[in-house]
């Protein structure tokens, strides 16, 4: 698959302490969360989408991003991933998904000028709709 912008759709069971390294700890509420992201490196969307999920399942410890600290979380669920082959529309997405719930502040943004890629919403719908704008979607 070729490179392009992509959400990750997860569920956190119950309120929840989450160190994200560098950028620290967070008390998050639970219910859904929404991360937008861009894969255009070697492996594209099929290798960064496969590597999150191998976190969320616990098959890789490594933490390399925000997300990966959320995701590799026990009580974190990958629910669906939605990917929009060949534009980078990764901060536009993380205003839409900020819009339709609100932005977990300072999260998956450290190279842009976005107040954060992960947003929050008490339930999935909200969230999901606005991922869903996207041409394709993968669950």
């Amino acid at each position: 698959m070729t490179g392009g912008t992509y959400t990750l759709l997860l569920e956190l069971a119950e309120a929840a302490t989450v160190a994200f390294g560098a950028a620290g700890e967070r008390e998050l509420e639970p219910g859904w969360y929404a991360y937008a992201g861009s894969a255009f490196g070697p492996g594209g969307l099929d290798a960064r989408v496969d590597r999150h999920r191998r976190v969320a399942r616990g098959e890789h410890d490594v933490r390399h991003w925000h997300i990966d600290y959320l995701t590799g979380h026990s009580e974190t669920r990958l629910d669906a991933v939605f990917v929009t082959e060949g534009d980078d529309r990764e901060c536009a997405l993380a205003r839409t998904l900020a819009a339709a719930g609100e932005a977990v502040s300072g999260l998956g943004a450290s190279d842009c000028d976005c107040e954060s890629h992960v947003a929050y919403a008490p339930e999935r719908a909200v969230l999901a709709a606005a991922a869903e704008r996207a041409p394709e979607t993968r669950s």
